[in-house]
């Protein structure tokens, strides 16, 4: 007799979090992307993925989702030039565990609350952090479980419990699909740096320093263009007779290539169709 082999199952894609709501349109630095999990954590993943987020070593992250605590970010040539990463863990399992980043400023802010009201710097970081947060979400956090409807909720969420916990994100993730719109008004989605380089054939460096600072970049004949709007990337990629027209309105009207490109932009009957669906669609 033959044996007939069964194909081996694909491995199931790591889950780390089955509510998402975003934060992101409110202003700097409140603005966030709330991603809670109601299932129970999986550490290894959840480390993993939080480690390569933020630039923290993984067995340090290891150790912040186990106990809490913060991970303050080293000087660069003897200058900060980033904040801290918290996770704030609660023993008696009353409330969610939660992390969250802190900017130079907020940075500050706490580490003058340790010095003049006596509070460890999580909980000052934790006081900084919430103070700017969108006044609906502040009022989430004071209910259990965000005050979610759980009879409203997808029963595969549901059933997960109480939520676990809270990442509050601000990163271009692989959990987080991003638009470029193309120019032929396309509204291609990716998932971190990596599939975002590969599809626009550029380099990691090349992609992280777009998404992080803005401004654009020439890809071949063609040009890449993000703006950061709220701390978060926008990107569209502009053909190269619309790049020369963009080139054309910077000579002869002054104007800045970024603004050139949007009138371009604005004015291209295919790209307005896509800019048109991401603005029916609601997505960021």
């Amino acid at each position: 007799m033959f044996k007939i082999k069964k194909k081996a199952e694909k491995p199931k894609p790591t889950v780390l979090y089955n509510i998402v709501e975003d934060y992101s349109e409110f202003d700097a630095p409140g603005n966030v992307t709330v991603c809670a999990m109601t299932l129970t954590e999986d550490l290894t993943a959840h480390a993993k993925i939080l480690a390569e987020s933020y630039d923290v070593p993984l067995d340090l992250m290891t150790t912040l989702l186990a106990e809490g605590g913060v991970y303050i970010y080293p000087q660069v040539s003897g200058v900060l030039t980033r904040g801290l990463f918290a996770c704030l863990v609660d023993e008696t399992g009353g409330s969610p565990k939660q992390t969250f980043v802190l900017d130079l400023m907020q940075f500050a802010e706490a580490e003058q609350a340790v010095r003049a009201r006596g509070l460890s710097l999580i909980d000052a970081a934790l006081d900084v952090f919430q103070r700017t947060l969108p006044d609906q979400l502040k009022a989430k956090l004071r209910q259990k479980n965000l005050g979610l409807d759980y009879r409203t909720l997808d029963r595969a969420v549901a059933k997960g419990g109480e939520i676990k916990y809270i990442d509050f994100r601000k990163d271009w993730s692989p959990h987080f699909k991003r638009l470029c719109i193309m120019p032929d008004g396309r509204l291609v989605e990716t998932g971190g740096l990596q599939e975002f380089a590969r599809l626009h054939g550029i380099t990691m460096s090349q992609a992280k320093q777009l998404i992080e600072q803005g401004g654009t970049l020439d890809v071949q004949d063609e040009v890449l263009a993000c703006q950061i709007v709220n701390g978060q990337p926008a990107v569209a990629r502009f053909s190269a007779a619309n790049y020369a027209k963009a080139k054309n309105l910077v000579a002869g009207k002054g104007l800045h290539l970024m603004d050139a490109l949007s009138e371009v932009g604005y004015n291209d009957p295919a790209m307005m169709r896509g800019l048109a669906r991401k603005t029916l669609s609601g997505r960021s």
